[in-house]
């Protein structure tokens, strides 16, 4: 298995952030900011979203659009 990265980007093409997918474990995407830091992760294993604190933004969804543009 391995790590695939796409970038996400708004509507004047300038990238707002990247999911990183493919990690194995209690999460399997991490998602980061502009700034490539870690916003948040999700876990397709136990259907959560949690932000960079470790908190659960999602207990029923992996989402990781969930987590990108969020207001810090």
């Amino acid at each position: 298995m391995s790590l695939e990265k796409e970038f996400i980007r708004d509507g004047k093409r300038q990238i707002i952030g990247s999911v990183t997918t493919g990690y194995v474990g209690s999460f399997e995407t991490i998602v980061r900011d502009e700034q490539n830091n870690i916003t948040g992760s999700t876990s397709e294993r136990f259907n959560t979203t949690r932000d960079e604190h470790d908190s659960l933004v999602s207990v029923n969804s992996a989402d990781p659009g969930l987590l990108i543009g969020r207001k810090k």
